[in-house]
């Protein structure tokens, strides 16, 4: 069982339910080290204080806060643990929203949450109530020295936690004028019949990070001191505008032949 990155409750009404938060995802990105080419030693990077001019390690080292130039307030662990907001160890749930009014770019990060054994029934029926009324729970929670907005949504039987960025992150969206656009009737048909060729459940299994693959083969060849294969040269796009029809009907081909090797 992972370590728990986050314990409280959750509250909704005057029921608490003790929980844990589980992270979600499993890094698996490829990690390189700094190598000094010339002789092909690890660089080691350090903190350096440049009054006392040597390195310092981790546990001499205390957050600041810069409040003028050259002018810090130190935090230390306690500042940041005994800060009076409910939310530091509470997800008290203010609202429930239908998660269809939440656009997407708001999501952030998801998280597993667990009961714990105290917690169960109330949690169960948390899920069951949420189910019944097609809803998502809104709430706030302090994690990872910030608080956010978040919510929590049945998935299955169990339930998960998305934190989400507050409006005041969300950069605007370049303004462009598409209902001005003209679409001809037939390139219509043709893009929305290849939507249709192209449509199938989610399955997530079918697919794998290629890169990671690729680049896992390449430092294989590479350690058994054997000549890296080039990959075939991929043309990049010119950008030129091209015909539409011509363009949608080779890829609709293309997608029922595909669909027919299937």
């Amino acid at each position: 069982m992972p370590r728990a990155i986050w314990s409280g409750s959750i509250t909704f009404g005057m029921v608490s339910i003790p929980v844990d938060l589980y992270s979600t995802v499993q890094e698996k990105d490829v990690h390189f080290h700094q190598i000094h080419r010339s002789c092909g030693t690890r660089i080691h990077l350090q903190k350096y204080c440049p009054k006392h001019e040597k390195a310092v390690p981790n546990d001499e080292i205390i957050k600041g806060y810069e409040v003028s130039k050259g002018r810090y307030v130190l935090m230390d662990d306690k500042d940041f643990e005994n800060l009076p907001v409910p939310s530091l160890h509470t997800v008290n749930v203010n609202a429930f929203v239908n998660a269809e009014e939440i656009d997407p770019v708001y999501y952030d990060t998801t998280y597993y949450i667990r009961p714990e054994e105290g917690g169960r029934k109330p949690f169960a029926l948390l899920i069951k109530a949420m189910n019944e009324k097609k809803v998502n729970a809104l709430a706030q929670i302090a994690l990872r020295a910030r608080e956010s907005l978040c919510l929590l949504r049945p998935s299955g039987d169990t339930m998960v936690l998305e934190t989400l960025f507050y409006p005041d992150e969300i950069r605007e969206i370049p303004a462009v004028a598409t209902k001005e656009i003209k679409v001809d009737a037939r390139e219509l048909k043709m893009a929305t019949d290849l939507v249709d060729l192209l449509q199938e459940k989610f399955e997530p299994s079918k697919y794998q990070d290629q890169y990671r693959e690729a680049l896992l083969h390449r430092i294989e060849e590479k350690s058994k001191g054997e000549e890296p294969i080039q990959s075939e040269e991929i043309v990049p796009s010119t950008g030129k505008v091209i015909n539409i029809m011509d363009a949608l009907r080779a890829s609709v081909e293309a997608a029922k032949k595909q669909k027919k090797a299937g």
